[in-house]
């Protein structure tokens, strides 16, 4: 998937350097080639020789150095890559880079370069929740730089929250997608267009993904999502204005620019930060969210033995969609469901909007040999209590920005008044 592809692999001063290392390994194994840049607080972290030993380049620093000017130079460097990854970039690099500064060999090339930018964001929870630190990342996601991560977690700081460096594994596949939907290699990763939009000023919940029930510390219950579907929906609100909040179960793509995205693994981790997003606009649940999770996974590995297979009883998970849609404090004044199914499609969607009492329900037909599940291309159904509507198939982006479209026109012809940001909702403001 990467074999010949050059990437420039920038690393900034960060605990989560030493990942750096671990990525360049990873990106190798798929026939990538790795040339490195330190900043001078990187070199910190990771040594210039551990980093020239594994990419086979020498690994370059200063911005006045007159070997490197005499042999390369900043500019050539800027624009040698097919893509430049920053892992980890840091607040100060971000703040640079959405300023113009160009201060630093680093800076110099993100600012001199025509080649596309992924940045894998790491710091204090505080540090990437601090309004300045958003704004310049709204800013380059304005000027179509991409973002895989953060991710949320324990820090070495001690403290807990987003702020994480996604994984290296995360990063490649990040970077795969880039490559694979862009085609040439060197053509620009998707921008995000925030100029005001039908959907300025509307705040909107979007789930995807599957969910990882654990049977033990190795093993769980998952489905086959990809959360392709629920990515793009996501992307595509955010195009339209609409401050965007994505809660992604456990998958292989990158964030969405512009889009506050909370990854989770659990149903009821995806629930909670579904209950912490609220109040919201509208909610649009294409998550695939497990049934039935394992009653009490054990703490340790479950070990074959003489007795067979260990009985597994389930529990049942918490009905994430129907919570929404029956919130007497916090309804959203949309609340649109999925239904994938196998057989009997546009019945058991029905039954399905009639038991959770939401607005709209997407039914698609994800029997094996339909290619939803995984795929790129989607064939929806649009139901609500009194229409129903057939869209053709198309591409999973293009049912994203249809969807997207559909949100803003409902609002629109309703009349519909946004939500004050912060405030609360009563149920008589639900919409049907």
């Amino acid at each position: 998937m990467l074999q010949n592809k050059h990437i420039l692999l920038i690393v900034a001063g960060g605990i989560a350097a030493y990942k750096a290392l671990d990525l360049t390994r990873r990106l190798q194994e798929r026939g990538a080639q790795v040339r490195g840049l330190l900043t001078k607080a990187g070199a910190r972290f990771i040594t210039p020789l551990s980093f020239s030993a594994l990419t086979g380049e020498k690994v370059h620093e200063d911005l006045f150095s007159l070997s490197d000017e005499a042999e390369m130079g900043h500019i050539e460097l800027s624009r040698a890559a097919d893509l430049i990854v920053v892992a980890p970039a840091t607040a100060d690099l971000m703040a640079k880079m959405a300023a113009g500064l160009a201060g630093d060999l680093a800076s110099t090339v993100l600012l001199a370069t025509d080649t596309p930018v992924l940045l894998a964001p790491a710091m204090n929870v505080r540090m990437w929740t601090h309004s300045a630190t958003q704004r310049n990342a709204a800013q380059l996601a304005r000027d179509g730089i991409a973002f895989v991560g953060p991710e949320e977690g324990d820090m070495a700081c001690g403290e807990f929250g987003p702020g994480r460096m996604a994984e290296p594994l995360d990063i490649v596949a990040a970077i795969e997608n880039h490559f694979q939907n862009s085609g040439a290699g060197i053509a620009p990763l998707p921008s995000i267009d925030k100029a005001p939009g039908p959907l300025t000023g509307r705040r909107v919940l979007v789930t995807a993904g599957p969910t990882y029930e654990p049977i033990d510390p190795v093993r769980y219950l998952a489905n086959r999502s990809s959360g392709k579907q629920g990515f793009a929906i996501a992307r595509a609100l955010a195009e339209l204005g609409a401050d965007t909040v994505l809660i992604s179960g456990p998958v292989t793509i990158p964030d969405p620019p512009g889009v506050q995205t909370v990854r989770v693994e659990t149903a009821a981790e995806m629930a909670q930060a579904c209950a912490a997003a609220l109040p919201v606009d509208a909610a649009i649940c294409a998550a695939a969210v497990a049934d039935w999770r394992i009653a009490k996974p054990q703490s340790e590995k479950i070990k074959k033995n003489a007795t067979g297979a260990p009985a597994l009883p389930l529990a049942e998970n918490i009905d994430i969609l129907k919570s929404l849609s029956t919130d007497k404090k916090n309804r959203p004044l949309l609340v649109v469901g999925f239904a994938a199914e196998t057989e009997n499609l546009e019945t058991h969607a029905r039954e399905k909007l009639k038991a959770k009492t939401c607005d709209w329900i997407i039914a698609n037909d994800v029997s094996p040999g339909s290619g939803v599940m995984g795929g790129d291309n989607n064939e929806i159904t649009l139901i609500t209590p009194d229409t129903q509507e057939q869209w053709p198939r198309m591409t999973k982006l293009e049912i994203g920005a249809a969807l997207a479209q559909r949100l803003a026109d409902h609002f629109n012809a309703n009349k519909i008044t946004a939500l004050p940001l912060g405030s609360k909702r009563g149920s008589s403001h639900g919409s049907n």
